[in-house]
């Protein structure tokens, strides 16, 4: 694995851990906070989740575009 993907995987990843413990830092220490409904009647809870599944699948992408540039890069004599 080429250290362009490496750090790029590394960094997608700590990107997505702050993500992550915001959703279970609201659940944990505010959690009348995920009962609000800020957009058409859906409650945060619901909101939130769809979007770490959407960041991750966005990221997945990323890191694949990525891993396909430094893999390009390689491949030059």
């Amino acid at each position: 694995m080429p250290p362009r993907q490496s750090r790029a995987g590394f960094v997608l990843f700590l990107i997505y851990l702050v993500i992550y413990l915001g959703f279970i830092g609201i659940n944990a220490f505010c959690p009348g906070l995920m009962k609000s409904t800020p957009l058409a009647g859906v409650n945060l809870a619901v909101l939130y989740g769809f979007g770490l599944i959407l960041a991750a699948i966005l990221m997945a992408f990323l890191y694949g575009f990525v891993g396909n540039a430094a893999g390009d890069v390689e491949d030059q004599p």
